[in-house]
């Protein structure tokens, strides 16, 4: 990175588990919180903050000059699933679903995105992850991309299109 770049590029992150499956209890959710934090200042990538649900995480970043979004996420989903798996911190195999989803935000809504990720837990007793992705998709104007699809155990989810 150059001495005389600057940017601000905060950036809301959403990532999910394999097929949206809700593997990640609270002990496991606040040890894999703490490890995206960590690592997140290992590579020299600003975490405001993140919240892990059981089937997804939220991260607000600052996106640093010398990495893509796809280079971001590939590196918080690869070493987290690595160190989930080599901890044992769930039972059996763990995999994070493909994809994300990564949306802009300004300056002026950062402090209520920080809300919004930190009330996590009471924003999900009211609204499922599948409608709030829905909701996402629609307000960013990617509402056509999304295709119901239906999980091993027939419950439908949402998949984006190409």
């Amino acid at each position: 990175m150059s001495l005389h770049s600057y940017t601000k590029l905060w950036t809301h992150i959403i990532w999910e588990t394999l097929n949206r499956e809700k593997l990640l209890n609270e002990k496991a959710a606040k040890t894999i919180s703490e490890y995206l934090f960590n690592y997140s200042k290992e590579k020299n990538i600003f975490m405001k903050i993140n919240y892990v649900n059981p089937e997804h995480v939220h991260a607000l970043i600052d996106q640093p000059t010398n990495l893509s979004m796809e280079d971001i996420v590939k590196l918080f989903k690869g070493s987290s699933s690595h160190f989930i798996n080599q901890e044992r911190i769930i039972q059996g195999k763990f995999s994070w679903g493909r994809g994300y989803a990564a949306f802009s935000v300004s300056e002026s809504q950062l402090e209520k995105v920080v809300e919004y990720i930190k009330n996590q837990k009471e924003h999900h007793r009211l609204k499922s992850y599948t409608g709030e992705y829905e909701l996402f998709m629609k307000k960013y104007g990617l509402g056509d991309l999304i295709k119901p699809a239906l999980t091993e155990g027939g419950a439908e989810t949402l998949e984006v299109g190409t």
